[in-house]
């Protein structure tokens, strides 16, 4: 039976990001390091040769996209956006450890969410959306392998939701510029809404006198 391939990433970091800063539904660009770190891994790594890049909305992700795959056609789908956190959004975690409504909201369920925010719950109803409207995509247009750029908590969401084997999202978080190879099949998915992990992405370089 066909398998689709995704190579799901992280994208780079932010000025943002590089000072504990909470951004989700904000739209920054990466920062001149998150660009250059993420050029450097480009030579130390190699990065699959895929035939679509689905990526969020968000320029950070864009950003990501347009260097890691300069050439290859980008389609932006909505629903692959970061958690929207509300009040929490651009603040630090040091700013809002002494806030009531945030350590209740750290200590809460898939329900909970930050005030004017979204919670887990409506991050993962998304989440499958867009999972789903990739998936169905890849498939009708006979694409085998692509990539697709996201944010970290999306991805960890989603391979703890939908992945095979199970891990628990702390296991499975995604670095700046990487992520996880993941191989899904029609069957496994309109039957099972799942998919199998493979393994990190990307892949370690091998020295050439290896081949």
């Amino acid at each position: 039976m066909k398998g689709y391939r995704i190579s799901v990433l992280r994208h780079g970091m932010t000025e943002a990001n590089e000072k504990g800063i909470y951004i989700g539904s904000t739209d920054l660009p990466l920062s001149d390091k998150g660009a250059a770190d993420l050029a450097a891994k480009m030579d130390e790594f190699d990065y699959p040769t895929v035939h679509r890049v689905y990526s969020s909305p968000l320029r950070r992700c864009t950003e990501t996209a347009e260097i890691l795959f300069p050439y290859t056609e980008l389609q932006t789908v909505d629903d692959l956006r970061e958690l929207n956190f509300g009040d929490f959004e651009n603040k630090s975690i040091d700013e809002l450890a002494k806030r009531a409504d945030y350590n209740q909201w750290l200590r809460g369920t898939k329900e909970s969410r930050p005030p004017n925010g979204e919670s887990l719950e409506e991050l993962t109803a998304r989440t499958y959306k867009a999972l789903h409207a990739v998936i169905m995509d890849m498939m009708e247009s006979g694409l085998t392998h692509c990539a697709m750029i996201t944010h970290g908590g999306i991805i960890s969401n989603m391979l703890s939701c939908f992945g095979i084997p199970k891990f628990p999202p702390s296991q499975i978080t995604a670095e700046a510029g990487g992520g996880f190879d993941i191989i899904v099949t029609a069957q496994m998915w309109l039957n099972s809404q799942a998919f199998e992990i493979l393994g990190y992405c990307p892949y370690d370089r091998i020295p050439e006198d290896e081949y």
